[in-house]
């Protein structure tokens, strides 16, 4: 799967592209130094508009982590301004990680693929060591002290998609063989999706799972293997979905919240009365009533219903299509990168910001059971904000280069 630059150069030459050191066949590299100039910063429409688009949804993600926050926050740690607080710091931090993506060019952060995965698997095993990993609601998945914790599986996310990416754009046409594309992406992918699995994260790991096998798919890896695989992902996620109690106990109350209001299915229910209550044009905001106490995690997992209660379901579809817009835009950028390797790293970013959103709106509105994954941009978490504005930055800068 190549540009019909690159085709239409190899016909003409007759040579076989050699891949070189930085990931690109000869006429990859060609292709690339025909291009005089860089387009300017900002000039492009997709480049512009997408921007637009994260600095609106983390405006949005600020304004309703303060009102979904402020209640408990004053209750917890005295100040209705600190979950606001915390959110804003690790935006600024995040905005950082965005411009050094957005400054450097994507191809240089190949040459680190290797050492940003290995460092991601060895902070995943880190997590697992008994006294060292963070335990909070009977899951230990966050190492550091108090509100300086980080979440390993979020800088997982990252580096997978740049290994796919990678791996994928150097084997070029070598990918129809399963054995040369498909199997090296999911040894890796299984690796990390057994260390995330044990803290337990079956949410994080969907996501992974997903967006790797959407990478796969774009690159060209038949449909025969690629079924069977998916195939057995399924298999393997409804018998880790059914092995713990707990994970059992979510599903069925998935099945039928309102069988267990007061119990099992106690967020779901109050995540639903919670948008009910929203209405056309929602309480106004502030205004909302599950942020009371009623619905747990209410400023982070289940900000959407938040969203829905106060401002509504033209609020929330306001939401969802900011989503859907900027994964246009992302599908944009891969069709019109550089080269293969832009292509695939675009697509791999833009499925795992649409699968994640995907996920945490489904959970909340109920057509998905409760899986703990934050919405992009918008639920508070430092981390997954992290590395989250950290793929923007790298979509921003491939989309930059766009042919």
């Amino acid at each position: 799967m190549t540009s019909p630059l690159v085709a239409l150069r190899r016909r003409r030459t007759g040579r076989s592209p050699v891949d070189g050191p930085d990931g690109l066949d000869r006429a990859d590299r060609a292709d690339r130094a025909e291009r005089v100039e860089r387009e300017p910063l900002g000039s492009g429409s997709s480049f512009a508009w997408m921007f637009g688009l994260v600095v609106v949804l983390n405006l949005i993600g600020l304004l309703m982590v303060l009102s979904a926050s402020a209640v408990t926050a004053l209750y917890e740690y005295g100040s209705p301004w600190y979950q606001f607080q915390r959110q804003f710091l690790w935006l600024s931090i995040g905005s950082v990680a965005l411009l050094i993506a957005l400054r450097i060019d994507y191809h240089r952060w190949r040459r680190y693929t290797r050492l940003v995965l290995l460092a991601a698997i060895a902070l995943l095993v880190l997590v697992l060591v008994p006294g060292v990993g963070v335990d909070a609601n009977g899951a230990t998945r966050w190492l550091g002290y108090g509100p300086f914790s980080f979440q390993p599986s979020e800088l997982a996310k990252l580096a997978l998609v740049l290994f796919a990416a990678d791996l994928l754009a150097r084997r070029g046409s070598k990918v129809r063989n399963w054995h040369l594309g498909l199997k090296p992406v999911m040894v890796v992918f299984i690796v990390v999706a057994a260390l995330v699995m044990a803290q337990p994260n079956l949410g994080t790991t969907l996501v992974l799972a997903a967006v790797v096998l959407v990478m796969c798919f774009v690159a060209g890896t038949p449909t025969t293997p690629l079924a069977v695989t998916t195939g057995g992902l399924v298999a393997g996620a409804t018998f880790f979905a059914f092995s713990e109690p707990y994970r059992f106990r979510r599903l069925m109350a998935f099945r039928d919240p309102w069988a267990d209001p007061l119990n099992l299915g106690f967020q779901t229910v109050q995540s639903q009365t919670g948008l009910a209550n929203g209405g056309l044009l929602g309480t106004g905001l502030g205004e909302g009533r599950a942020k009371w106490g009623f619905l747990p995690e209410a400023h982070t997992d289940f900000i959407y219903a938040i969203i829905g209660e106060e401002l509504g379901l033209l609020g929330a579809l306001a939401v969802v299509a900011l989503f859907v817009l900027l994964g246009v835009l992302g599908v944009r950028t891969a069709l019109r990168a550089p080269d293969r390797y832009g292509m695939l790293l675009a697509t791999g970013i833009t499925a795992w910001i649409l699968v994640q959103a995907f996920v945490n709106i489904g959970a909340v509105v109920g057509v998905l059971p409760i899986t703990g994954v934050p919405l992009p941009f918008v639920s508070a978490g430092g981390s997954s904000l992290l590395f989250t504005m950290a793929g923007a930055g790298l979509l921003l800068n491939i989309a930059r280069q766009a042919r």
